[in-house]
């Protein structure tokens, strides 16, 4: 998979079992969760403190904290690079009609109304699941048309949420 870190740095990423490539260079090194959100990474005799600070599951962004530093993440999987090659990746295939649930879980809040104007990354609802708020966030500009979910709701993977205009 391809990782771009800040929208600069890009690497080739590969993940199996307990092997890590970057760059197709093994990567050596230990790793501690903490928690859902939080991990510690020893690499190369050092310490690194890393917390998942925001993700967007739709866009496959994250923002991420090491030691402090912000760093904002992308990745491209198999998939991703498969769809762009044919040129049906979602930059090219038009607008969004709808907004789906990346997990199952429980509304927590809505945070939009009908005929409301959002922008890509605006906020849209809190979605709770495994015990983590996850923030459900526009994958594009435009008008909410319809919305399908309520607070308190509890919704299975891929229930449409809301629609565009």
């Amino acid at each position: 998979m391809k990782v771009k870190v800040n929208k600069r740095l890009t690497y080739e990423l590969d993940i199996r079992a307990s092997d890590i490539t970057l760059d197709e260079k093994l990567v050596d090194l230990d790793y501690r969760k903490i928690n859902t959100r939080q991990a510690n990474i020893l690499y190369k005799n050092r310490s690194f403190n890393v917390e998942l600070v925001e993700e967007n599951t739709l866009d496959k962004t994250f923002t991420v904290k090491v030691n402090g530093n912000i760093y904002l993440v992308d990745i491209e999987d198999q998939y991703d690079l498969l769809l762009k090659q044919l040129g049906l990746d979602n930059s090219r295939s038009g607008k969004i009609a709808d907004v789906k649930a990346p997990m199952p879980g429980l509304v927590l809040k809505v945070l939009i109304v009908p005929r409301q104007k959002v922008l890509k990354g605006d906020n849209l609802l809190v979605l709770e699941a495994m015990k983590m708020e996850n923030m459900i966030k526009s994958p594009t500009d435009g008008v909410v048309t319809k919305l399908l979910v309520g607070t308190g709701d509890k919704i299975e993977k891929n229930t449409i949420l809301l629609q565009f205009d």
